[in-house]
């Protein structure tokens, strides 16, 4: 695919079909020139999934960068650890031993914070250690799921509304949520199609934290999302991400589902990254 320079350094070029562009030319760790900013946020809203190689970034260094394109988000109880900035959310499959422990969360797809009344706009997350090979994030573009419906279906979904619930989500992986846990995240209400407050375009917004369709019988509204997202997440539909040392992924919640594939041995090697998250703003 053609390359194309978006300043005298910054390079973007497309890393699939589907979503998600490689850029080049740009150290994070320093300040960043309007120039740079502009091009960076336009690639985010042109490609969904940016990848910046290359970077060695501290967490507070990692959350001025997050900063300059918007308000950074708290993390739910749960996932407030040991980072040493509180805003930082350290992704890892370390036991309590410091030691891998076999287990790799974020396996089902999903919109990061979407049981939010905001929603995250953006996700960015910083390799810093890897395993040989594996260990991938896949990202499926739901703007392309919803735009390959059939004008009936569009129909129905239009105006439907769908549940998000952290307790729910926590209870798929056979966690329960303390009551503490439940009040800091209770249920939301989002359109089952929200429109992408930037672009205009709709998407589909589901994932593991949708329940069930508001004012619907439970479980049979619960299996026609477990369709929907099986259409959503067709291998047409779908980016995989092979991370490189270094990579600092960015992207757009509003219009993507994601999930780490455990596609490598997590009782051996450790796979550890840091999280950052921007606040959104309300659906419609």
């Amino acid at each position: 695919m053609a390359m194309t320079e978006a300043t005298e350094t910054l390079k973007i070029t497309p890393l699939s079909d589907v979503v998600g562009a490689e850029i080049t030319g740009v150290d994070l760790s320093k300040p960043l020139d309007e120039a740079t900013k502009k091009a960076i946020h336009q690639a985010f809203l042109d490609y969904k999934v940016l990848c910046f190689r290359g970077q060695n970034l501290s967490q507070d260094e990692q959350v001025a960068f997050s900063e300059l394109f918007g308000t950074l988000e708290r993390h739910a109880i749960s996932n407030r650890n040991n980072a040493s900035n509180p805003l930082v959310h350290i992704v890892d499959n370390l036991g309590p031993d410091g030691k891998p422990s076999g287990i790799v969360k974020s396996t089902m797809w999903h919109s990061d914070k979407s049981f939010r009344p905001e929603p995250s706009m953006a996700t960015i997350l910083h390799a810093v250690t890897l395993p040989p090979d594996g260990g991938d994030t896949c990202f499926a573009d739901m703007s392309a799921a919803y735009e390959a419906l059939s004008d009936e279906t569009k129909a129905e979904l239009d105006g439907v509304k769908v549940m998000h619930s952290w307790e729910l989500s926590r209870e798929n992986i056979n966690k329960k949520l303390t009551p503490e846990e439940i009040a800091d995240a209770p249920p939301q209400s989002h359109p089952l199609v929200r429109v992408h407050p930037e672009t205009g375009r709709k998407a589909l917004f589901m994932g593991m934290h949708a329940s069930h369709l508001d004012g619907q019988p439970i479980e049979e509204s619960r299996q026609r999302i477990i369709e929907l997202e099986g259409h959503a997440t067709d291998h047409r539909f779908v980016y995989r991400h092979n991370w490189r040392q270094g990579d600092v992924l960015m992207w757009d919640n509003r219009c993507l589902l994601h999930r780490a594939d455990p596609n490598f041995d997590a009782a051996h090697y450790p796979r550890v990254l840091h999280r950052t998250c921007l606040r959104g703003t309300p659906t419609h």
